[in-house]
């Protein structure tokens, strides 16, 4: 019992110190953003922050920038990269739970290989077919290049999500005559969609601070990620603090939401037997 208890401890004080490391640099981004232009980083601390704390940096990012329309747009890229990656995960997912479990994993290890490939090999080729047909700068291009790294992973928490469930309830709705399509999208995916709600965070929060893609694709209508880095190299670090403030808000409310869902299952059960 002692020995339980004392491992019981030592996990929650390594989960104490991965916490930290993580909590760390989000500590340090809105003590700059809220913090005077006139503290430097090494001057910056909390006593500081409570006594000189301001709004100026955001109001100042927010108004003599153009933020609302990458904010949109990145918004409308996330959601489309979440809807395109589940369109394509979800059946590849099943026709991947109904073969042989070795030969799927194997698949599913070949699927992940393509994100071994650096974005920027890829988004260079990728921009010139895309200017041939016209949809150079556009959301729906910028949405389907970051579907390429987003689709592996999704497929394989889905797989493991239609892996869960019991064959039963399968083999029973054949017997009730259902078709393919119909068990799949009436019958499997609604019981998998804790599965399916992980992977569309996942590939929103991919989508959502991706930025090689953003630079080259779309470099004339930026998503926030770029414009974070031109206040960076070109601007004041406060403001792009402020700027990088503003984009980890939605994306620590989403976490938040649907965090829930995060099963160990979904995240492990992809690749078992």
């Amino acid at each position: 019992m002692k020995r339980k208890t004392r491992n019981k401890y030592l996990l929650y004080v390594v989960a104490s110190v991965v916490a930290i490391i993580f909590i760390y640099p989000l500590y340090i981004l809105f003590l700059v953003s809220f913090s005077p232009t006139r503290y430097t980083l090494d001057e910056l601390f909390p006593s500081q922050l409570l006594s000189h704390i301001t709004l100026a940096n955001f109001i100042s990012a927010l108004t003599q920038y153009n933020f609302v329309a990458p904010m949109f747009k990145s918004l409308e890229v996330a959601f489309l990269v979440g809807a395109l990656t589940l369109a394509v995960a979800i059946p590849a997912a099943y026709g991947l739970s109904k073969m042989n479990k070795r030969l799927a994993n194997l698949i599913v290890v070949f699927l992940f290989m393509a994100n071994l490939v650096p974005a920027l090999v890829i988004a260079i080729p990728i921009s010139a077919e895309f200017i041939k047909a016209g949809l150079f700068d556009s959301v729906i291009a910028l949405a389907l290049a970051q579907s390429l790294f987003t689709m592996p992973l999704a497929t394989f928490i889905i797989l493991g999500a239609f892996r869960a469930i019991p064959k039963d309830i399968e083999n029973q709705a054949r017997v009730d005559g259902m078709g393919v399509l119909r068990t799949l999208y009436t019958l499997l995916t609604p019981l998998a969609k804790a599965g399916i709600a992980v992977a569309f965070l996942l590939s929103w929060l991919t989508s959502w601070d991706e930025f090689t893609f953003a630079v080259i694709l779309s470099p004339l209508k930026p998503t926030l990620p770029v414009i974070v880095y031109i206040n960076i190299t070109e601007g004041s670090l406060v403001q792009a603090a402020a700027f990088a403030a503003v984009i980890s808000i939605p994306v620590i409310v989403l976490t938040v939401i649907l965090q829930k869902y995060i099963k160990g299952v979904y995240l492990s059960g992809g690749l078992t037997g």
